[in-house]
């Protein structure tokens, strides 16, 4: 038993001792860099790995350019005037600024994207599994919204005007449509550096292999000539 308390009592201390705020002016990523960095939550170890050639550190992220190599244009990111192409199936387009596209914004836990729709286009029910989403309209009207969490199912929604603003809790299923006749602009700031998406139809009619059609049968209560026809899509 004292052991336990022993071990509990590093585990704390060390936890109070890490630093989660930034230790640098800035980080900005360095995308020739290999590997990522996993540190251990409890013992606070990085952990190597051999290559065939050289060590290589691991990072959770992106490893940090030398400061003294950094330029203005990692911090910087042109284009996001210029409407994205929305001749899709869907009617809309996401240009991302995140940290692939925006070096500088590496370890700093924001990022931004601007969302075109056509009339009635949509961006699709998604999840960003690392973000909190917040919206706000530039242009147009857009019917919002996001699903809570099982068993409650609540479809939370609402129609958005130019300048309305909308959040999109961090993990749950949301999406935008355009309600209007004419084309829709909304910029979206997200609490990640790298927020990932998951598009709900591609995840589960577009996954490489498939999903058996019989499991999705089962769960969609459809038959599976009905699933089959949906997969060929993705």
């Amino acid at each position: 038993m004292a052991c336990v308390f022993i071990f509990l009592a590093l585990v704390f201390s060390m936890a109070m001792a890490a630093d989660h705020s930034p230790l640098q002016d800035f980080c900005v990523a360095d995308m020739n860099a290999q590997g990522t960095m996993i540190i251990s939550l409890i013992f606070l170890t990085f952990i190597t790995r051999k290559s065939t050639s050289n060590s290589v550190v691991m990072v959770n992220g992106f490893a940090c350019k030398n400061p003294s190599s950094v330029q203005a244009n990692d911090f910087s990111f042109a284009g996001l005037h210029m409407m994205g192409n929305t001749s899709n199936a869907l009617g809309s387009r996401v240009t991302p600024v995140f940290v692939t596209q925006l070096p500088g914004l590496n370890t700093l836990g924001i990022s931004m994207a601007r969302i075109d729709y056509a009339p009635w286009g949509i961006n699709q029910p998604h999840t960003h599994p690392r973000a909190t989403e917040i919206l706000t309209v530039l242009e147009g009207s857009l019917e919002v919204g996001f699903v809570t969490s099982n068993p409650e199912n609540r479809h939370i929604t609402k129609v958005l005007y130019k300048g309305d603003v909308f959040v999109f809790p961090v993990n749950l299923v949301h999406y935008q449509r355009n309600v209007g006749k004419t084309n829709a602009i909304a910029i979206a700031a997200l609490s990640s550096q790298n927020p990932g998406v998951i598009p709900i139809a591609n995840v589960i009619f577009g996954s490489k292999p498939d999903i058996s059609t019989d499991i999705l049968a089962k769960a969609f209560q459809a038959s599976d000539d009905v699933i089959s026809a949906i997969q060929i899509k993705f």
